[in-house]
């Protein structure tokens, strides 16, 4: 599998608050850009995956309603995590 346990606390440990931080609006955020570019690859391999599409289309909205909130609360943080995954806004 593409997203073991190892790789999950990798990602929190470098954009969360620790390896035990699954909650933060940043190590999710980071989780939802790993996974949508994995399954961005899958979809470019596999154009007829109509599953796979509706899935990275709800997945990139989650993200977008995440970086919004973030936005809203502390517009530092969301400068950091934007510019630290090198997402365009």
């Amino acid at each position: 599998m593409y997203l073991d346990k190892e790789k999950k606390a990798e990602i929190f440990s470098k954009y969360g608050k620790g390896t035990t931080d699954t909650g933060s609006a940043e190590a999710q955020i980071a989780l939802f850009t790993y996974r949508i570019a994995h399954l961005t690859e899958h979809v470019k391999a596999n154009h007829k995956d109509f599953v796979t599409t509706r899935s990275l289309t709800q997945l990139v909205g989650k993200r977008r309603r995440l970086l919004t909130y973030l936005k809203e609360r502390d517009i530092n943080r969301y400068r950091e995590i934007i510019k630290a995954l090198g997402l365009r806004k």
